[in-house]
């Protein structure tokens, strides 16, 4: 059987305005897995290639699979069923099915639709696979743990327990030379090296799907896929994606001697959590070539920062920066504007208290319940949402009000944090010395975009 996995054309990502363009790791883990059970497929990014519908169609013609799987995100799930609609009319006869985070949390959604025939529920590698094969075999489809389909919802599949297991991601498969972080030419490839989250934030559906409990890969395994990206794909800069890289500063530390043991040449960035960052650890990170953290701040209020499960201080907030400067290390401070309690007096509090924590970028998100989330099942009991067009779901538009805040206000207060901040000249001047033209060209597309 030919397998053909899609990432759909997307053309407004909240990503795309800082020079972000990443892999969809998903769909290569999954490609990689069936690769290894000699399974023939094939990965279109169409999101990466800015694809058109007209080449989408042609590529799916030329390809002629039998089995269409399209990966969604709830931004992007609009896209992502025009894509499942276009593959079964181009393959009539293929099994188009639909997976990820939008999908898993809204199957019935899914299976409304006359061209989705099946939906992956969960992490979806061993569920492809099984998948399948049962379809090679004329195997019953009800055996198949972690699948929905037609009146048919099959028991859970059990999480991964280790993911050393898996194989390394089917990169060769996809476009690398189109990904990129901050609009830098140099080779950039991510990296996922745990899944999981046992601090059940309110506004995030990791936990949701990858259960809360973190599962981590070695040292030596995270550190060789390191490695293969810098040997098989000349990856100047590696960016860590885990939701909670940091919950485990031993862990971390362990990749870091790993890594300063092998002397990799690359600059590598994570997200990390201000509660686990120790100078010691910072100085760790630093020597082994981190270079960018990515630390969520979230809000300056520590009544909101408690309702939405934060588990983090203000101080701690205030001390990350403080120790990651000293560390010369980068920090992007991301915030949410609009969570529920919200008034504009926190909101201006917010906006000043990033100001002061002097990172070398922010990014200002509207608040946004996604499926699969306390913050979405709370939204809709308050009837709080006010906007059910999933393709607004981009943390740029609003999509509900607070008490004191109307959507248009939450909109002009969003356009004041990032012109507030990246509009100043005493910044710009500091941050061009360290990042050049590409500041410049970065700060240019949010202003824009915002």
């Amino acid at each position: 059987m030919k397998v053909l996995l899609i990432n759909p054309p997307y053309f407004n990502s909240k990503y795309k305005f800082i020079g972000l363009v990443a892999p969809p790791l998903g769909i290569a883990y999954m490609a990689a897995v069936l690769e290894q059970n000699d399974i023939a497929v094939e990965i279109i990014d169409a999101a990466a290639l800015e694809m058109n519908w007209e080449t989408l169609e042609a590529e799916i013609r030329r390809i002629s699979p039998q089995l269409v799987a399209v990966t969604a995100l709830t931004p992007t799930i609009d896209k992502a069923l025009q894509t499942a609609e276009l593959a079964k009319k181009t393959c009539p006869q293929a099994t188009v099915v639909m997976g990820g985070y939008h999908p898993t949390f809204n199957y019935q959604e899914m299976l409304e639709k006359d061209y989705v025939d099946i939906v992956i529920m969960g992490e979806g590698e061993y569920t492809l696979l099984e998948l399948v094969q049962t379809l090679e075999e004329g195997g019953d489809l009800k055996n198949v743990k972690g699948i929905a389909y037609q009146d048919v919802v099959t028991p859970p599949r059990p999480l991964i327990a280790d993911l050393d297991e898996l194989p390394f991601p089917a990169r060769h498969l996809l476009p690398m030379d189109h990904y990129k972080i901050l609009n830098m030419k140099l080779h950039t490839a991510t990296l996922i090296s745990g899944r999981g989250c046992p601090m059940q934030c309110s506004f995030c559906a990791s936990a949701a799907l990858h259960g809360n409990k973190l599962r981590m890969r070695s040292a030596q395994n995270v550190v060789d896929e390191m490695e293969h990206l810098i040997k098989d794909h000349d990856a100047g800069m590696i960016a860590f994606m885990d939701d909670t890289f940091t919950l485990k500063p031993s862990r971390v530390a362990e990749i870091c001697d790993e890594i300063i043991k092998r002397d990799l040449d690359t600059y590598w960035g994570c997200t990390a959590r201000v509660d686990t960052l120790s100078d010691e650890l910072l100085q760790k990170l630093s020597d082994s070539g981190c270079i960018t953290l990515f630390l969520g701040v979230e809000s300056a209020d520590q009544q909101q920062l408690d309702r939405v499960n934060k588990q983090i201080t203000i101080d701690k907030i205030r001390q990350a920066f403080k120790l990651s400067r000293e560390n010369d290390i980068r920090t992007i401070a991301s915030v949410v504007l609009g969570m529920p309690g919200d008034t504009k007096e926190s909101i201006e509090r917010t906006i000043k208290f990033v100001r002061e924590l002097n990172p070398s970028y922010a990014l200002f998100s509207l608040a946004t319940p996604y499926p699969g989330t306390r913050f979405y099942q709370e939204a809709v009991q308050d009837n709080l949402i006010k906007v059910k067009d999933w393709s607004k779901y981009t943390l740029l538009s609003p999509v509900l009000e607070t008490v004191d805040c109307s959507m248009d206000e939450l909109k002009k207060m969003q356009k004041k944090a990032f012109r507030q901040f990246y509009l100043r000249p005493v910044y710009l001047m500091k941050q061009v010395r360290m990042d050049g033209p590409i500041l410049l060209k970065t700060v240019a597309a949010m202003i824009k975009e915002v």
